[in-house]
């Protein structure tokens, strides 16, 4: 057999590329299995393992009907040629499942009966339009009949989730047009307007309303429009689409084809990733539906290399796949799934149905991208893609994908709303981080000890990064940002696990904008607070999570961890970080996260049970005051045949991030400004009239802020104006001058001048609040890099110096003018 062999986790410079007959050798040893579980004629196949969510019935059917896809990709590829007599196997095993005589271990859950049979008849449907000469033609008129009942109740049926459920619908009344039974067009042509109402840029869709981007983009929502244009009775559906959707789907693959790790492993984001490599789906659908941009060589490695991630890990393991990821681990499950689900993983083999003269099997590889480094953007997620050669590792942060509306309160979901995820590590999955996150967040802490929640979160356009070393820009750092109104949860008891996050009533905690910087392992993350509630006692920030047996290094604002479980190997790097004999994987991983500014304090965070990688998993985490303003940090991943080298060096103003890479480039980043939107707290604290409430707290930008606090304390302690009549006080006038002051800061920065040089020219009359509002840390000296304390208010009693929140009014010591503004 011409398959290169790679020894588990290590990256290598080709991904395993095999012969058509491999695939073919895997999917028999899957059915031959299969047949071992199935009842006495075949109508249910029932894998071992606790029972499902659902009850034996349906899993019974899950079994069946995935199993089945796997059957019908082989024999349709192989054009009907049966040695292995998988054909009459599983027409028994309709006849048996539609008889409503049959024995209840045969009987199938019908679809007026429960839910989850409309997702199993899809793939029934899809099977027997793609076997239609060697099993639908062959069946008795009578069970042809029984199926076309079966599957009859789907018409009309409005209760469908608005989600990727919709391919399901289409294809089973698809094939019920094809065979003269009962379909509505106005029930398909509505499916696919709401399938085409989930569209985002660059090809990309979301599963449903909310913002949930996943692995059901690739193996439901670009794979299934594929397949459909192929079936009888789609012909003249399919005709005006079909050109729109294979752009979409290549369009697509241009982000998914960077999301392979260099071992193959796919991105550990998303729900049911018990469905392994289903997430091979989407590289063989661009092959059947032919898109244009991507070599067969590169879609086919592509998809071999994440099936082959799983192989050389043992799976299926004793021809059963089970639910976990390399071993089974039922905690990554989600409330819908049973032993049978990850059998969806079928749809990683739908290659299969390319026939052995296919172009695709003589197709030269193509390597990944990540072979050659990644650094990209993706617009519809709001990701930062850092893809890494020497490890193969891929790294995204994530500021736009959180499984739930814009704006909503809901609790963030390990799944969807941690801010980075990779092809290396999962998020941690106890029970306890669904309501408190330690991972990958940068959370405010209150009193109780109650973690913050960043789910409705708001992204923001990548900020602009210029290089400082070149002129063509950093074409290897990426960026992204996001802002959140970030708060507290007091949970509902009933939840309902399907992957999204949890619910409950939230309480405000402040104002969080988080900005992503990477470059190759590692990420410079920016935080800036504003409205922080009283309660908030601590920022905190939380690293990679390593699962296994960890070696943990850490000073005072930093954590180093090692780990995976392994077998006993001298753990020296080449820095000397580890010099004694630790128990290590042969796929070990570094990971690391430090304080950039001043005051973080580091720690390790442990737990037990909550990776699927390891029976233990640890996470580094720095922690700071909660106090407005920016406030930065580091973070790196490394793994077998990299290091992190040296970690960036930054300077931070109010406006921009000026970052040394270890090699001794420079990156100077512009950083997002905050606004305040109508109706908005910021916007009312900004308009509220004196006298009506508490002064403002800190929101918008630090100098609008000191701006506003000024105003306010000026008019509480001199009614009169001051010196001479005072302005009017309106809210309407104030809120005018704070938009001439915002206009005058974004006119300075498109003509490259100096925000507090510019101040001090344009505000002739503001020279004394210029001049307070330059960095400087507590003792009134520069602080370092310029950056402006954010620490507390110190006290200083030396005379003829004010308090740094006893500034003066702007306007102090100008005349003023009488009557109406």
């Amino acid at each position: 057999m011409n398959e290169e062999q790679v020894p588990v986790g290590e990256p290598t410079a080709r991904t395993p590329y095999w012969p058509r007959e491999r695939w073919e050798q895997l999917a028999t040893t899957m059915l031959r299995t299969a047949q071992r579980y199935a009842s006495p004629h075949h109508g249910r196949i029932t894998y071992p393992g606790a029972e499902g969510g659902y009850g034996h019935a349906v899993d019974g059917l899950e079994g069946f009907a995935r199993t089945f896809l796997v059957a019908g990709f082989l024999l349709a590829g192989n054009r009907g040629e049966d040695p292995d007599g998988f054909l009459d196997w599983f027409a028994e095993g309709i006849a048996a499942g539609t008889d409503p005589d049959a024995a209840p271990e045969e009987r199938w859950v019908r679809l007026d009966e429960h839910a989850q049979a409309k997702v199993e008849a899809a793939s029934i449907a899809v099977v027997l339009d793609l076997t239609r000469p060697w099993l639908w033609d062959r069946l008795d008129a009578d069970v042809q009949q029984r199926v076309i009942d079966y599957l009859a109740p789907v018409v009309g049926d409005e209760t469908y989730p608005p989600n990727n459920w919709l391919w399901f619908r289409v294809v089973v009344q698809t094939f019920l047009r094809s065979v003269g039974g009962p379909h509505s067009l106005e029930d398909i042509r509505a499916d696919l307007a709401r399938h085409d109402s989930y569209a985002q840029s660059g090809g990309w869709l979301t599963d449903g309303p909310d913002r949930a981007y996943d692995h059901y983009v690739g193996w439901a929502l670009h794979l299934y429009p594929a397949l459909w244009a192929r079936m009888q009775g789609a012909e003249d559906l399919a005709a005006d689409r079909v050109e729109s959707d294979r752009a979409a789907l290549d369009a697509f693959l241009t982000d998914a084809l960077a999301l392979v790790g260099g071992d193959g492993a796919p991105l550990m984001q998303g729900r049911s990733l018990i469905y392994r490599f289903a997430a091979a789906a989407p590289y063989w659908a661009g092959v059947i539906s032919g898109v244009p941009s991507h070599p067969l060589g590169q879609l086919r490695a592509a998809a071999n290399a994440v099936v082959a991630h799983f192989t050389d890990h043992g799976i299926p393991g004793d021809g059963v796949l089970t639910m976990g990821w390399y071993d089974e681990w039922r905690q990554l499950a989600q409330s819908y799934s049973g032993p049978s689900s990850p059998y969806w993983a079928a749809k990683g083999l739908v290659g299969l149905l390319l026939p052995a003269d296919h172009p695709v099997w003589s197709a030269p590889q193509v390597d990944l991208p990540v072979q050659g480094g990644i650094a990209r953007s993706v617009a519809a997620p709001a990701w930062a893609i850092s893809g890494t050669s020497d490890d193969g590792i891929v790294r995204i942060a994530n500021h736009g994908s959180d499984h739930a509306p814009a704006g909503t309160d809901a609790g963030d979901s390990p799944l969807y709303a941690r801010l980075g995820y990779s092809t290396a590590t999962f998020p941690l999955l106890d029970t306890e981080a669904w309501r408190a996150p330690v991972d990958q967040s940068v959370v405010l802490v209150d009193g109780a000890g109650r973690r913050s929640h960043r789910a409705g979160m708001v992204p923001l356009p990548p900020p602009v990064a210029v290089s400082e070393s070149n002129d063509d820009g950093d074409g290897d750092v990426v960026t992204a940002a996001s802002r959140a109104h970030a708060h507290w949860i007091t949970f509902d008891e009933e939840q309902v696990d399907h992957g999204s996050g949890l619910t409950g009533a939230a309480t405000p905690a402040g104002e969080m904008t988080v900005v992503s910087v990477l470059r190759g392992p590692w990420e410079v993350r920016l935080v800036h607070l504003a409205e922080v509630a009283p309660e908030a006692v601590a920022l905190e920030a939380g690293g990679w999570v390593v699962a296994g047996d960890v070696v943990v290094e850490s000073t005072e604002a930093e954590v180093w961890l090692r780990g995976c479980a392994g077998v006993e190997v001298q753990a020296l790097k080449s820095s000397g970080r580890f010099g004694t004999e630790k128990r290590i994987p042969n796929r070990p991983l570094d990971a690391g996260v430090l304080g950039l500014s001043q005051g973080w304090r580091a720690r390790v965070e442990r737990q037990a049970s909550a990776s699927p990688l390891g029976a233990e998993a640890a996470v580094g985490v720095v922690a700071t005051a909660p106090t407005p303003g920016w406030h930065a940090l580091a973070l790196s991943l490394t793994g077998a045949g990299a290091t992190p080298g040296e970690p960036p060096r930054l300077t931070l103003t109010d406006s921009h991030a000026r970052i040394a890479w270890a090699d001794g480039s420079i990156t100077s980043v512009t950083l997002p400004i905050s606004s305040p939107s109508r109706g908005s707290t910021a916007f009312r604290r900004l308009t509220r009239r004196p006298g009506t409430g508490s002064e403002p707290r800190e929101c918008l930008t630090d100098r609008a802020v000191q701006h506003s606090k000024e105003r306010t304390r000026n008019e509480a302690q001199h009614p009169g104006g001051g010196r001479g009549p005072r302005r009017s006080s309106t809210h309407a006038h104030r809120l005018r001058r704070w938009w001439r002051h915002r206009w005058q800061q974004q006119h300075l920065e498109r003509r490259g001048v100096d925000r507090r040089r510019g101040q001090r020219r344009l505000g002739r009359g503001r020279h004394d609040l210029a001049r307070r509002l330059e960095p400087r840390d507590h003792a009134g000296v520069p602080g370092p890099g310029g950056r402006v304390h954010q620490g507390p208010p110190e006290r200083h009693d030396r005379p003829g110096r004010l308090r740094r929140h006893e500034l003066r009014d702007p306007d102090h010591g100008r005349p003023r003018r009488r009557g109406r503004p």
